[in-house]
């Protein structure tokens, strides 16, 4: 609004100023003059040109001197003789006389000033002829100028239209407010539409109020923008129905359409480069559709192609993925708007700069996942132990490993933590599906070792999900000082697949059992003398209480358990 308030102090002051039709315009174009000429004559010595420039609006440019007279003087003397003219004006008619030192401008039969053959501007291919033209058309605009200035009642008109302008842009501001609420209220709907469809895991990545926020911020922002747009029109209107003021009106309204007319024209150029590039990015993901079908195969195990067999071929088609489309981006970087520009450039080189130096550790992990998938370290579905990590593999990814305890726990390896480590992989060497199964117990010297593996071997009979063949087998890896250590191998088949921790669990439960059945007590201290008591659990006592019987236990349970 401070523009509107300027441009009424200058509606209101003006009436007054043009009663006084002998003093009050010259004085205003005098000062005008004055102050434009004083910036010419310092410029002066740096600068062969000199403006003439009556009510904000340029008239004629002098670039030669006449009779030792200055370019900046020449202007000068221009200006006072034109405010004289200006300020007595009559019908205002613009001649133009044609001598031999140049074409002499008259006004009303007053000499105006004098146009030189020096003064055309060879670079823009002008003549004497052409900006005669346009100095007698600027003459004309101003002289009107001059005596719309001098018109009361028309000052008074434009003065009205100002008003009814000012109402109108106010109305339209208040209905912006208006309709912004309804706006916002309208985006939150689409957003909250669009949102619901942008889960990770089952749950929304953006609350309500998130969404409720964005919506009037995005409305908000449209608002201002349009009540900026109306200013500006609004400004240039109200600076173009004054005289004084008119030249700065055209120029903010002409720099609005070249503004626009620049936006439009990048635009219309860009579009077949831009075509371009488009068509490139879409021969890239047509070649990835195309070949789809063709890794799907290989993933299902129907296809083979040399190396690339059913658990290379999820990272080969990631590789070749990326491997098109960075051929793509390659390809259609020249053609890409502003790809020229330097400061597309510098953003190209920073980028770099930044996957360089902070991807590394991210590039790391990528490398060791493609070793551990064409390496073959891993498989989906196999135990491993990693570290003091032992599960089943569920996800091989690029970054990342993920294995399932069967605790309730899914564990998240970094892919160089894994290459980097001893790995056991308890399902490689079985035979079929499943995974190795091996516990250790130390016996006493005084049970005898044939014994220690019969038992080993029926517990494992007993233990569900152990199969029959292979059979189980019983290692002594070890004769130490006080009792020998029996190692039990067995290979388990999960249904599910079962966690391997629940056999491991039943298989414990049922070597106790056994044990204490044939009255050998699983006690290996580092003793001086054995106790005067077996140290067994008898078969009466297995289901002291709280423990309940296998019968009670099945009772229990449901059928679908």
């Amino acid at each position: 609004m401070i523009p509107g308030l300027f441009t009424i102090l200058f509606v209101l002051a003006a009436p007054a100023l043009c009663a006084q039709t002998d003093t009050s315009l010259p004085k205003a174009v005098q000062s005008d003059s004055s102050s434009q000429t004083k910036t010419q004559q310092s410029d002066d010595a740096t600068s062969t040109e000199a403006a003439v420039t009556v009510l904000n609006r340029k008239v004629a440019t002098f670039r030669s001197s006449l009779r030792g007279v200055s370019p900046a003087s020449r202007a000068e003397r221009s200006r006072k003789t034109l405010n004289e003219i200006l300020n007595s004006v009559e019908t205002g008619t613009v001649t133009v006389n044609h001598e031999p030192q140049g074409n002499v401008l008259l006004v009303d039969g007053k000499l105006a000033f004098i146009l030189l053959p020096n003064d055309v501007d060879a670079v823009r291919s002008e003549t004497l002829d052409s900006i005669t033209i346009q100095t007698v058309s600027a003459l004309e605009q101003v002289i009107a100028e001059a005596k719309e200035a001098q018109d009361r009642k028309r000052l008074l008109r434009n003065f009205g239209h100002w008003v009814l302008a000012t109402l109108i842009f106010c109305f339209a501001v208040w209905l912006v407010f208006r309709i912004r609420k309804w706006l916002s209220r309208h985006l939150a709907r689409m957003f909250q539409s669009g949102a619901a469809n942008i889960q990770l895991g089952g749950a929304r990545l953006l609350a309500e109020e998130r969404v409720s926020m964005l919506a009037q911020g995005a409305g908000s922002i449209i608002a201002w923008l349009i009540i900026l747009l109306m200013s500006y029109e609004w400004l240039s209107f109200s600076l173009r129905l004054f005289p004084y003021t008119r030249p700065w009106g055209e120029q903010l309204n002409q720099y609005l359409i070249g503004v626009a007319l620049q936006i439009g024209s990048s635009i219309i150029h860009a579009l077949p480069n831009l075509l371009i590039a488009l068509i490139i990015f879409a021969l890239a993901r047509t070649t990835i559709r195309m070949l789809a079908p063709f890794f799907d195969r290989l993933e299902a195990g129907t296809a083979h192609l040399g190396s690339i067999d059913r658990d290379t071929a999820k990272p080969t088609r990631w590789i070749f993925s990326v491997g098109v489309w960075l051929f793509a981006i390659v390809m259609a970087y020249p053609y890409l708007p502003g790809s020229q520009s330097d400061a597309f450039r510098g953003m190209s080189v920073l980028v770099g700069l930044m996957v360089s130096v902070g991807g590394a550790s991210l590039l790391g992990q990528a490398a060791s996942g493609l070793v551990l998938m064409y390496s073959r370290t891993l498989r989906i579905g196999e135990y491993v132990r990693i570290n003091d990590h032992e599960g089943t593999v569920t996800e091989l990814r690029t970054f990342t490993t993920r294995i399932r305890t069967g605790l309730g726990e899914e564990l998240t390896l970094p892919n160089a933590l894994v290459l980097s480590t001893v790995t056991k992989n308890y399902s490689r060497t079985v035979v079929g599906k499943g995974y190795i199964v091996d516990t250790v117990v130390t016996i006493g010297y005084d049970t005898p070792w044939r014994q220690v593996e019969a038992m080993l071997m029926e517990a494992a009979a007993k233990t569900s999900g152990i199969i029959a063949e292979p059979p189980p087998r019983v290692f002594q890896t070890a004769l130490s000082d006080f009792y020998p250590e029996y190692k039990l191998v067995c290979q388990a088949v999960p249904s599910e697949p079962r966690p391997r921790a629940e056999v491991l669990a039943q298989l414990h439960a049922n070597i106790q059992d056994v044990f204490n059945e044939y009255g050998v007590q699983i006690m290996s201290p580092h003793y001086l003398g054995d106790p005067d008591d077996a140290k067994i659990v008898p078969k009466s006592m297995w289901f002291a209480a709280p423990a309940k019987s296998d019968i009670a236990v099945r009772a229990d349970r449901t059928p679908d358990e």
